[in-house]
């Protein structure tokens, strides 16, 4: 099982929930798991030719990768981070 630190701008999928449990041995099966608890939490973080979208970043544990093919081990952490913009 991995655990998945949701960013703030997320956390309406997740009924406000920053911290949640799922299961995938990739980041990709961790988002689709993911989905199919809190629909369209996927799309925000994945484009529609299965890569990360430009303004996300993926951590396992302290690296950064951006392959939703990337292994993930029991116990691991996934973080998403979004970037913020403004003025």
């Amino acid at each position: 099982m991995t655990q998945v630190l949701i960013p703030s701008q997320l956390t309406s999928y997740t009924g406000g929930v920053t911290r949640v449990d799922a299961v995938g041995v990739t980041v990709g099966g961790v988002l689709d798991d993911l989905d199919r608890r809190f629909p369209g939490l996927k799309f925000r973080v994945i484009d529609e030719q299965d890569r990360v979208r430009k303004h996300m970043r993926l951590f396992i544990g302290q690296t950064e990768t951006r392959s939703v093919a990337a292994p993930l081990g029991d116990g691991d952490e996934l973080l998403i981070f979004g970037a913020l913009s403004g003025g």
